[in-house]
């Protein structure tokens, strides 16, 4: 028997440990990304210490790559409640630095349409024109 065995056994022991509070969390939300190569590098170095005699660690490693597919079933996002896509996150990056620069610049602020937004009298610069007499921006 190799002390390594039990080294790598310890050490799936703990990411099983680690991983557990993931599993129980139901608001965890586990990107398939993350969790399908963990459990595939699992179930191979399973395979892989197997055939290297050393079955405590296989043990180990198998346990854990079945650890991260109960992750990838139970927490990973669902089409109710997906994670946003790239775009998505990047749009709303957009909208959050617009409604900042709303409160930190003040009145006439650009929109996306092309007109400018006045934030205290909630109206757009071809209204408040209009309303002067001027032409529009």
């Amino acid at each position: 028997m190799m002390w390594q065995d039990f080294v790598f056994m310890i050490g799936s022991g703990l990411s099983i440990g680690f991983l557990a509070p993931t599993l129980r969390d139901a608001s965890a939300r586990v990107p398939l990304g993350t969790s399908v190569p963990s459990m595939a590098i699992g179930v191979v170095y399973g395979i892989t210490f197997a055939t290297l005699g050393m079955t405590f660690s296989a043990l180990g490693a198998f346990a854990a790559g079945m650890m991260w597919s109960l992750i990838a079933i139970v927490r990973s996002p669902t089409p109710d409640r997906p994670t946003p896509t790239r775009r998505e996150r990047i749009q709303l990056l957009g909208r959050d630095a617009l409604r900042w620069s709303e409160r930190r610049i003040g009145r006439y602020v650009p929109t996306v349409d092309g007109y400018r937004y006045d934030a205290y009298r909630h109206e757009t610069s071809t209204d408040h024109a209009r309303d002067r007499g001027h032409a529009a921006d």
